[in-house]
This record gives C-alpha cells, sequence and structure tokens, in this order.
C-alpha cells in the first residue's frame, strides 16, 4: 500500500523517507525560479531544504513560474500534492528518498501578470532560473540574437511580455517605479560565464525597446556567474514505481538523482543571499575555471557518448559506459584532446576529476538515458563540444576525435541506428538537421552549412576534412569499427 504525498501524510512518509524538519507553512518567499523541472528540483531546491531543516533563512522559501506549455503540467501535479517533492538519490552502494520542502507556490503558467507582481513584491531579492541552455536567445558564438522572434515580439509590446527575459525587464522596472531595490538575478544554467550571458540577454532586450532602462539594469542588477553539477535523468512510470515499490511513497513526479551534487558561485547578491554555505555551496571570486572545466569535460563527455551508443541501440548511460569502445573512446578524447586545454582550477587536478565523472556515469542506480543525452544536440553541441574543437584548431592542435564527435551526430541525424532502427529525434531544429544530415551523405559540408550551430569552425579546413572523412568511415564501416579505428589511431588517414 504506498501513502499518496502530501503535507497530512508527511508522518507517515517519515517510516521510509526523510521529511522536512520544518513546517512548509512558516516559510515565506524569497526567491522567484523560473524552469520549474527535474534539475531545479534535485539540485538549487535541495540545497535550500538543507538549509532550511538547520533551522535557517526561512524568508526564502521559493515561488515557481514558467512559461510553456510544458510547465502547466508540472504545476499541476505539484499543486496537488503540495509543491512537495520526493528526491531519491542514488549512489552504487545506497539508495535513499527525502521529501523536500522549499517551494511554496507556483505562479499561474504564462499570466504575465501575476508573474510581474511577484517579481516586483519587495520579499522576492533572487530570481533564479533553469531554463536549458536552448533558452537564452544566443547564437553558436554565445552572443544575444535581438533578431530572435520571440526577442522580436517581446521589443515590440513590452508591457506585455512573453519570454522569461521580458517578464524579468518588466519586474526590474515595477521595482524602480516603487522605489524597491533590484533583485540578483542567477542563472543555474549550464552554460559559459551564465550570468554574463543572463545579463546581456536582458540587457539586449531591454535596449531594443528602451536603451536608458537597459543601462540601469547594466548598472543596477547583479548577474552572478555559476556553476550547477548533478545528473537527474528524467522521471517516467520507471521511477514512478520504484518510488512507490520501494518506499511506498506515490509522488505525481519525483526526481531520481545521484548522490553528488556541487555548486560553485560569485557572491554578489546585493539584495542578500541566504546562507547557501551551510549548505555545501561554494563561494568563489571567479566561478569560469570551475564552469569551464565542467562543461568542457563532463557536459561534453555526455555529448561525445550520446550519439555512439544511439547508433549502437544503447539506451542507458551506464551501459554505454560498460560498452568497452564507447568508454575507450571517451577516455581517449578527454585525455588527449579536451582535458589539456582546459585551464586549471584551483585546488582540483583535471584527470581526477574526469575519473570521477567515469564513476558516476557508470552508476546503474540512475538510469540515465542516451535520449536525454541526445536531445537538443543543436543547443548542447556550440556549448560543451566545439569550444573544445575551436581552442585546439586555434592552437594547431589536430581534432580527430572532436571532428569524430560532430560527425556521430551529423550520422545520428539520419535517423537510423546501424541495426537501422527508427531514432526519434528531441530538438527543436530536427527537421532541418535531418535534411542536412541525409545531404551530407553525399556533400559533408552540407551539415556544417549552419552557422548558428558551428560557427567559425566550420570555416576550418582541417575540421572539414577530418569532419567528412569520419563521417565517411561511419556510413562505410559502421559505428564500432569507425570508433576502433580511432583508438588505434588510424582514423585520420
Amino acid at each position: 500500500m504506498t501513502i499518496k504525498l502530501s503535507r497530512a501524510t508527511l508522518s507517515e512518509i517519515a517510516a521510509t523517507a526523510t521529511v522536512p524538519a520544518y513546517d512548509q507553512k512558516t516559510l515565506s518567499p524569497g526567491i522567484l525560479h523560473f524552469g520549474v523541472g527535474n534539475f531545479h528540483r534535485a539540485h538549487q531546491a535541495v540545497y535550500l531544504d538543507d538549509l532550511f531543516n538547520e533551522g535557517l533563512d526561512h524568508d526564502w522559501g521559493i515561488v515557481g513560474a514558467g512559461v510553456l506549455p510544458s510547465d502547466q503540467a508540472m504545476r499541476d501535479k505539484l499543486a496537488a500534492q503540495d509543491f512537495l517533492t520526493t528526491v531519491v538519490e542514488q549512489d552504487n552502494n545506497r539508495t535513499a528518498a527525502r521529501v523536500t520542502a522549499p517551494m511554496i507556490d507556483i505562479l499561474p503558467v504564462g499570466d504575465a501578470g501575476a508573474i510581474i507582481a511577484a517579481l516586483s513584491d519587495p520579499k522576492i531579492r533572487i530570481v533564479s532560473m533553469t531554463i536549458t541552455e536552448g533558452g537564452y536567445f544566443i547564437d553558436a558564438e554565445g552572443h544575444f540574437n535581438p533578431a530572435h522572434p520571440a526577442i522580436q515580439a517581446d521589443a515590440a509590446t513590452p508591457d506585455q511580455p512573453k519570454t522569461v527575459f521580458g517578464l524579468i525587464i518588466a519586474g526590474l522596472k515595477a521595482r524602480r517605479d516603487k522605489g524597491v531595490a533590484p533583485f540578483t538575478v542567477m542563472s543555474c544554467d549550464n552554460i559559459p560565464g551564465n550570468g554574463h550571458v543572463t545579463e546581456n540577454t536582458v540587457c539586449g532586450l531591454a535596449r531594443l525597446s528602451d536603451p536608458a532602462f537597459a543601462e540601469w539594469i547594466h548598472e543596477n542588477v547583479s548577474f552572478p556567474n555559476s556553476m550547477v553539477d548533478r545528473i537527474t535523468p528524467a522521471t517516467g512510470t520507471r521511477e514512478i514505481d520504484i518510488l512507490a515499490q520501494d518506499f511506498g511513497v506515490e509522488d505525481n513526479w519525483p526526481v531520481f538523482c545521484e548522490e553528488f551534487k556541487q555548486w560553485v558561485m560569485e557572491d554578489r547578491f546585493p539584495a542578500g543571499r541566504p546562507l547557501l554555505e551551510r549548505a555545501g555551496v561554494q563561494f568563489v571570486p571567479d566561478v569560469a575555471p570551475y564552469e569551464l572545466m565542467k562543461i568542457r569535460i563532463l557536459n561534453g563527455g555526455h555529448a561525445a557518448i550520446a550519439y555512439p551508443a544511439a547508433l549502437l541501440d544503447i539506451h542507458f548511460v551506464h551501459e554505454a559506459l560498460e560498452h568497452p569502445l564507447i568508454r575507450a573512446f571517451l577516455a581517449k578524447l578527454e585525455r588527449e584532446e579536451i582535458i589539456p586545454i582546459v585551464p586549471p582550477v584551483p585546488d582540483t587536478d583535471l584527470n581526477a576529476y574526469f575519473e570521477l565523472i567515469e564513476r558516476r556515469f557508470l552508476n546503474p542506480k540512475i538510469g540515465d538515458t542516451i535520449p536525454r543525452l541526445a536531445q537538443d544536440g543543436s543547443n548542447r553541441q556550440p556549448k560543451f563540444i566545439l569550444p573544445s574543437t575551436a581552442d585546439r584548431l586555434a592552437r594547431g592542435e589536430d581534432i580527430v576525435g572532436l571532428s569524430l564527435v560532430s560527425a556521430l551526430w551529423c550520422r545520428y541525424f539520419a535517423g537510423t541506428s546501424d541495426s537501422g532502427k527508427a531514432i526519434v529525434f528531441n530538438d527543436a531544429s530536427a527537421e532541418k538537421l535531418q535534411a542536412a544530415a541525409l545531404q551530407a551523405r553525399q556533400d559533408p559540408m552540407a551539415f556544417l552549412a549552419f552557422d548558428e550551430i558551428f560557427g567559425a569552425v566550420s570555416g576550418s579546413q582541417h575540421f572539414r576534412t577530418r569532419f567528412a572523412h569520419a563521417l565517411e568511415t561511419l556510413w562505410t564501416e559502421g559505428t564500432a569499427r569507425t570508433l576502433q579505428l580511432y583508438l588505434d589511431d588510424r582514423l585520420a588517414g
């Protein structure tokens, strides 16, 4: 028999899962968060839950907000269980469930009036976001794209914003008009210089309709950079059933994640912040080295194994790392092409960091999937793989492995695995990518024509040659044989 998650059933759930040591009803809002997804609930919300469990900072409760249709399902499911979440942390040697309660509400999805009113509330001192790498309206070079239709629409009607950034601008304007100090804007997405990128998008959008206010934002609003890390797969019936069977808890949308978590952040919060260092957050003067390490080695590693695994019909990430060719491919790529161009990180051995990542990828309990890693490649490749390619090209160094990663992505978008199994895409640009990938079988350069993805890298003759050779080898020899040729140092031709 299962117990349905709610405030009223916490005392019963305490028999099998850890429950909050604080009363959720005593929390008051301090943070408005855009993008209430699995990662937020497994990461930022857990740090706050730890802090609240110590009896600290109960004026920093989370109010959720969303602008996408998918946000409505999350709101409905969480509202039905008093905005509580069961987080299941899984390591190779242990599995533990905990109920977290730092979220006190989710605003009506897409309701600009309600969201702007909350943003203008003096109690809200931090606005945070996990809106995915593709949600920032930036091009392949990381620059704000003012021509995006959603940006143009918000610029034309700034009083009726539809995007997260338009809402933030309207909220800041309402605060200024009321004489309320601005909130801090805190990105928790995997983007190099995520604070700088967020500021550029906010100010860039504001500049299109009110240049003077854009300058005011630049001078008065803080956008700290941060690095966040915790492997958090998507929730499906598998996770819901495991929670019910192993812990007897019925949760509409539980979160499963690894035990490891990390949050490194700049301490720039003029409106105040919770004592997150008490919960394990590392505050540093410069996040960039940690951020680059994680994006290039971990996120780049995920992007590297996603497509060979998909082409070999592998579903789970740990199964991909158990495949000898994929594991060896990742290790060679990281140690020979990625790690050597990652700048030093304070008190960190980069090779030891990669060994930790290998162990995390091998965790069978997480149930992280290759389809999750493979999704949204049009946004992830320019952020996690191609910057390493560009850096090596700038140094005059070879890019056999990194070119192979790009070729594997192209081969994946042809739509079938090596066995002929159909591939289901999850990418906003899937239609045009598949058309280009099919054309690239005869003309490899067709896939490199997307400047918004490949940027200046596609102009390198060396990259074009390596990419074309790797793609041809994948088509003629298959994925497994191509990986072996790379491992034997025979792929370069």
